[in-house]
């Protein structure tokens, strides 16, 4: 079957830029939420968007934001995205087809909504200037076009080397990242806000789980590979 990857240490290289990627996203989660101090920082409850916030602390959205490190969780979202872009840059051959454009282009939408989402915060400041809307179409631009590269990348998964496992793993994360999407957003809109963290969480934990999948079975096929033996004619 004809492999939609490039071959060398590019790709190898963006092996690992998409397995960091989520890596270093949730590093930053977890420094930020263990500096926030008051009030208690709950997954469940609080938006994650308000580990981003900087600045004095502010209700918004409903919630108290007070994040002393939101400058590093901006950080990872910002870096998430780039390593997520230049990854899938350097390891999907765009000459072999449909797919990996397809994938390319879902993992560009992701990569620049995620960094929208470090570069433009969830404040009051920013509801007030109108810099809010490139927030919103960041987040659920990464929410959508995240959840759908991962169930491309698993119905392509035999193309790309991943083995069967994560090719069911990664098409079964984006189909509940993706019903998860509409609930969220009903618990956004209705003004219920029930858990609005653990939603929140349910729609993209699965594209980062994703992103971990697909970066480690390409590292895993390559090695795969090496090992194989040479077959040498008479």
């Amino acid at each position: 079957m004809r492999t939609i990857i490039r071959s060398g240490p590019t790709a190898r290289l963006g092996a690992i830029l998409l397995f960091l990627g989520p890596l270093v996203s949730w590093a930053a989660e977890l420094i930020t939420a263990a500096a926030w101090q008051h009030p208690h920082y709950s997954p469940f409850y609080n938006w994650v968007s308000h580990l981003g916030l900087t600045g004095p602390s502010q209700v918004a959205f409903g919630q108290i934001g007070n994040s002393p490190l939101g400058a590093v969780m901006d950080t990872g979202w910002v870096l998430y995205g780039i390593l997520l872009i230049v990854g899938a840059l350097l390891t999907f051959d765009l000459r072999r087809g449909p797919r990996p454009i397809t994938i390319l282009v879902l993992a560009i939408v992701s990569g620049l909504g995620v960094s929208l989402v470090g570069i433009f915060q969830g404040s009051n400041a920013d509801v007030a200037n109108g810099l809010i809307a490139f927030h919103q179409f960041g987040a659920q631009g990464v929410m959508l076009a995240g959840n759908v590269m991962a169930i491309v990348v698993g119905a392509s998964g035999a193309r790309i080397g991943l083995g069967r496992g994560r090719r069911i793993a990664s098409i079964v994360l984006g189909i509940v990242g993706l019903v998860a999407f509409p609930v969220f957003m009903a618990d956004v809109f209705t003004g219920w806000a029930w858990n609005i963290g653990m939603f929140e969480r349910a729609v993209i934990y699965p594209i980062m789980i994703g992103h971990v999948l697909l970066g480690s079975g390409l590292l895993v096929a390559r090695q795969t590979s090496l090992r194989q033996p040479v077959a040498v004619g008479r």
